[in-house]
């Protein structure tokens, strides 16, 4: 498989799970709506929402996600490699060279965040910058670079109000059921209880299907950001071998959430290794050993 088909068929898959998404979204707020006779009012209160936490996410997660993770500026003189591979990628990718930020921790990882390439951010730890040569370190921040390139942050925010919304609105709703909010009105109307089943199922499903499609859509853009740092450099070697001693360090990083671990290029909590399908779909990340083996497949 080409670089350029592992790019379109990543995007398309990305195109078709975030489809998937909005569906169960949409859905979930219509049949909240239906059962109180209200669709089209809860269907914008359910908008409303989800453009409030967006606009929110959208210009204060950067700073949020820095500070989460204790990442300070990175000093020029200290990390001259740094600075130096990313402004020579910036220009081969002709973004604008991002701000430079490093978390003093000896696992080696790596993010980007900022809603835009004009205000992006990179950020590796200083086991990262240790622990890779010049050739290596053009691997990881490409595929930084990549997820700036591609508005991967913008995907991930979105899909992130979008889970959180669900998952608020199914849990206020249940909370109402067991209070008896609306209760009355419901059994004089005679309800179809097969409709009430029918919305507790829903409700209780739908945060979990909203979850698992979060974690594809992350896995998917680490994928694409794969394949596009590849094209960056011309060198999938690089980030393959990259890749290939963080999947060999077995420490987790110190101060690490699981709210951005999603975000990191390999997971920093460092779970054990897990074969089963099943496993995997809780996971934020692909599998290590199956992006080291389409990188050198490219």
């Amino acid at each position: 498989m080409t670089i350029y088909n592992q790019i379109s068929q990543n995007k398309w898959k990305t195109y078709l799970i975030l489809g998937i998404f909005v569906f169960i979204f949409t859905g979930l707020f219509y049949l909240i709506g239906n059962y109180f006779d209200s669709p089209g009012i809860y269907l914008f209160l359910g908008l409303a929402i989800s453009l409030g936490s967006g606009f929110f996410s959208y210009f204060y997660s950067d700073k949020m996600v820095l500070w989460a993770n204790k990442a300070v500026p990175a000093d020029k003189k200290t990390y001259f490699d740094f600075y130096t591979v990313a402004e020579n990628l910036a220009i081969a990718t002709g973004l604008p060279k991002p701000k430079l930020y490093v978390i003093d921790d000896p696992s080696p990882n790596a993010f980007a965040t900022g809603r835009d390439p004009t205000h992006a951010v990179v950020c590796a730890t200083t086991g990262l910058l240790d622990m890779m040569n010049r050739e290596e370190l053009e691997g990881v921040i490409s595929h930084e670079l990549s997820h700036v390139k591609n508005y991967d942050i913008l995907v991930a925010s979105i899909v992130s109000v979008l889970v959180g919304t669900i998952a608020v609105v199914a849990d206020w709703i249940m909370r109402s059921f067991w209070w008896g909010f609306g209760g009355r009105d419901r059994e004089r109307e005679n309800q179809n209880p097969i409709m009430f089943l029918f919305l507790i199922i829903a409700l209780i499903l739908s945060p979990i299907a909203a979850t698992l499609i979060q974690l594809a859509v992350s896995r998917k853009r680490e994928y694409l950001a794969d394949a596009s740092g590849a094209l960056i450099t011309r060198n999938p070697e690089g980030l393959a071998s990259a890749l290939e001693k963080i999947g060999n360090y077995h420490m987790p990083m110190s101060h690490v959430s699981s709210a951005t671990a999603h975000l990191f290029i390999s997971n920093p909590m460092k779970t054990k290794k897990v074969g089963s399908w099943f496993a995997n779909l809780f996971s934020t990340h692909p599998p290590i050993e199956e992006r080291i083996k389409i990188l050198r497949n490219m």
